[in-house]
């Protein structure tokens, strides 16, 4: 369900789970309120990485 609703493309599927690029992924600031990945997730697997964690300004560059 999160794939097509992604405005960046940052998701993927990859070798037997759907992935998120970091390098594409905004976290949806300048588009929407909250993720829509979360938002739409069944299954609520959706997880901040810290190893890219992220200012609001950074991802509305």
């Amino acid at each position: 369900m999160c794939e097509p609703e992604c405005p960046n493309q940052a998701i993927y599927m990859g070798d037997k789970v759907y992935e998120i690029m970091p390098d594409r992924c905004t976290e949806c600031v300048g588009f929407y309120e909250e993720p829509t990945c979360v938002r739409v997730c069944p299954i609520n697997c959706i997880i901040t990485d810290p190893a890219h964690q992220e200012s609001e300004l950074e991802l509305l560059i």
